[in-house]
């Protein structure tokens, strides 16, 4: 009895690999690789060189490296499985994953202007079902992070997230005379300046009424600047699905941790060569509707830190309220 051939196997190869040529052509070519990798066809070609410029992701017989960081992208932008990736690119599963950690490996390693330690916490619970972690960041003006502390579990409170920051090896570095501005989950610090609490904090509280004495007025414009972070996690989130949260990961801790780590690094670097307007614009949209989430504040530990942290704001308090009688 004759046996039925579809096609031959060589014929089967070259057509899989006409696939993965075309869509990479599109990718490299194409407005649908903001679609599919969350950035522009530049950007991604950039990426792809610098990283090749490293060494240590390469071209292979089978397997080129704008190939596997498509894949890489492709995963931690829509935090999809292995055989998702497997259906459109036709290979196995075990090369997916190799290569996935390969370019996560090596992502980790362009972090230039940003600090990246790992906290050492062997425990990950959280508000939700699966294990979660909490993340300590600082970002600047450009959205750009300067600092991503990772690793912690996420029951763990900010100002302890905080204290690990400020007195590891590898710590946070506040430049001298300069301060960082923080919500009212931490504690008042000099180099930390904090919002007044139980008075008036979030954008949406002030609009139709102004400010009424110097505390408000404080906490109107530290929500302003502040809200810079709130504006670089929601873009951050919005590239890369894997880290924002909705579903269990499908990778364990360890590699999440890392994975948490790469996208803040890939993040800076787009916000240099693709910035996502849209996003941005689609962030703030979300914020402003929104309704502020309460926050879960600690009791104030008075010390020689917090008074001189206090008396610097209350110093900005004061020379605000002023300067703004004085233009009204």
């Amino acid at each position: 009895m004759a046996k039925k051939v579809d096609k031959p196997i060589r014929d089967h190869i070259i057509g899989r690999e006409e696939i993965r040529a075309t869509l990479l052509q599109q990718l490299r070519e194409t407005n649908r690789c903001r679609d599919i990798l969350r950035m522009s066809p530049h950007a991604f070609v950039e990426l792809c060189a610098k990283l090749r410029a490293t060494g240590h992701v390469k071209d292979t017989i089978h397997v080129t490296v704008e190939e596997q960081v498509a894949r890489f992208l492709y995963i931690i932008g829509h935090n999809v499985k292995n055989r998702t990736i497997l259906f459109f690119f036709h290979r196995s599963g075990e090369t997916i994953s190799r290569n996935f950690h390969a370019v996560l490996r090596v992502a980790i390693s362009l972090e230039e202007e940003v600090k990246v330690p790992i906290a050492d916490q062997p425990r990950f619970r959280g508000r939700k079902e699966w294990p979660t972690q909490n993340v300590l960041a600082a970002c600047g003006f450009d959205m750009r992070f300067t600092y991503a502390l990772a690793g912690w579990e996420g029951t763990a409170s900010d100002s302890k997230v905080l204290k690990s920051a400020l007195s590891r090896d590898d710590r946070l570095k506040i430049p001298r005379d300069k301060f960082y501005l923080g919500d009212a989950r931490f504690m008042l610090k000099h180099a930390l300046i904090t919002p007044y609490r139980g008075v008036r904090y979030h954008l949406k509280e002030f609009v139709g009424r102004e400010p009424e004495n110097a505390y408000e007025l404080f906490n109107l414009r530290h929500s302003s600047l502040r809200n810079m972070i709130e504006r670089s996690f929601g873009v951050l989130k919005k590239r890369f699905a894997i880290i924002a949260g909705g579903t269990e990961p499908y990778y364990d801790v360890e590699v999440m941790v890392d994975i948490v780590l790469a996208c803040i690094i890939l993040h800076n670097f787009l916000m240099g060569v693709d910035p996502g307007q849209h996003l941005i614009s689609q962030v703030d949209r979300e914020l402003q509707n929104n309704n502020p989430e309460a926050t879960n504040e600690e009791r104030e530990e008075v010390n020689e830190d917090y008074r001189r942290g206090a008396a610097l704001r209350d110093n900005m308090a004061a020379q605000m309220w002023a300067d703004y009688q004085i233009e009204r």
